[in-house]
């Protein structure tokens, strides 16, 4: 356990340095850890057991953070893959929404225009239907005289 008390108080070699930490807090001494041969005072041994204690809260918290950012990483990761995933069919939904409605656009004005080929046809018809009415009155009166005629005494 001095072994490891004695590690964390000395910095990283080069080698390791270079490397990733997950916790990003480290705690360094100043000073050169006491050799193994060396006796301590019991005062002494409470402040290292307490500074080794402080040292592993730290780190644990440190790695309690870090975890929390990755996972928080991931997360945002995934909602942002799922909004793109998202925009992606929004656009499909749009473009075939805007087909639809072109399509509808196009078959209203087709179906406006037939309404205004029949209104044309049917002023056209109006006149007919007058010109057939006064040809029937015509013709009515013409039967008229032709059967007073037959039917001469």
């Amino acid at each position: 356990m001095e072994a490891d008390a004695a590690s964390s108080l000395n910095p990283p070699a080069p080698e390791e340095a270079l490397q990733e930490d997950p916790s990003p807090v480290r705690f360094y001494s100043s000073c050169a850890a006491a050799p193994a041969s060396a006796v301590m005072s019991p005062g002494a041994r409470e402040a290292a057991a307490a500074m080794e204690a402080v040292e592993r809260d730290a780190a644990a918290i440190a790695e309690s953070y870090a975890s929390l950012f990755a996972s928080l990483r991931i997360t945002l990761s995934n909602v942002t893959s799922t909004s793109a995933d998202n925009m992606e069919c929004l656009g499909e939904v749009v473009g075939r929404l805007q087909e639809s409605a072109l399509e509808a656009s196009s078959r209203g004005n087709k179906y406006i225009h037939s309404c205004l080929r029949l209104n044309e046809e049917m002023r056209g018809l109006e006149s007919l239907s007058m010109q057939l009415k006064i040809m029937r009155k015509i013709v009515d009166s013409l039967d008229l005289a032709v059967d007073r005629l037959l039917h001469l005494p």
